[in-house]
């Protein structure tokens, strides 16, 4: 967000040298392979399975109008299913990968053919790397106990 100051997560990290480096070194800030919209779902989707509400504020807010996410999808990203029918069958395989990322650090056979039918080789490679930076994203937010920014998304209710 211009003219907003930086990010809790960015001040605290900036605040040890060594992992500011390793972070920006590692990280996946810019556009990869993925449109905004199935980058964001991604993102979303493994902040939410970390309980990392900082980091899915974050996102929501800053990014889920540009990335075209209706109200219903962004609490699906935290609530729903990824058989929900408010996704494409494309987003419910992208979901569907993130979750069995998010329970069991695999995609199984039929987990990767079913990302396969809508995404080629650097795509699914690019999800799992997403998977895996924004998990440790969420380890640092969640353990650092980051207080949530102001202004930003915080997580939906239950119904």
């Amino acid at each position: 967000m211009r003219g907003a100051p930086p990010l809790v997560l960015f001040r605290v990290m900036a605040g040890n040298a060594r992992a500011w480096e390793k972070f920006r070194a590692g990280s996946l800030l810019d556009r990869g392979p993925l449109s905004l919209r199935e980058r964001e779902i991604v993102i979303d989707r493994t902040c939410a399975r970390t309980g990392c509400e900082y980091e899915w504020g974050v996102h929501v807010t800053t990014f889920a109008e540009a990335a075209h996410l209706t109200e219903q999808q962004v609490r699906a990203t935290v609530l729903g299913a990824a058989t929900d029918t408010c996704w494409s069958p494309a987003e419910q395989a992208l979901i569907a990968a993130v979750d069995a990322l998010h329970e069991r650090a695999t995609l199984s056979d039929a987990e990767f053919a079913a990302l396969s039918v809508y995404f080629d080789n650097a795509k699914i490679f690019e999800i799992i790397l997403l998977c895996g930076f924004y998990r440790t994203v969420s380890y640092l937010a969640n353990g650092l106990a980051l207080p949530l920014e102001e202004n930003t998304a915080r997580f939906p209710a239950q119904a």
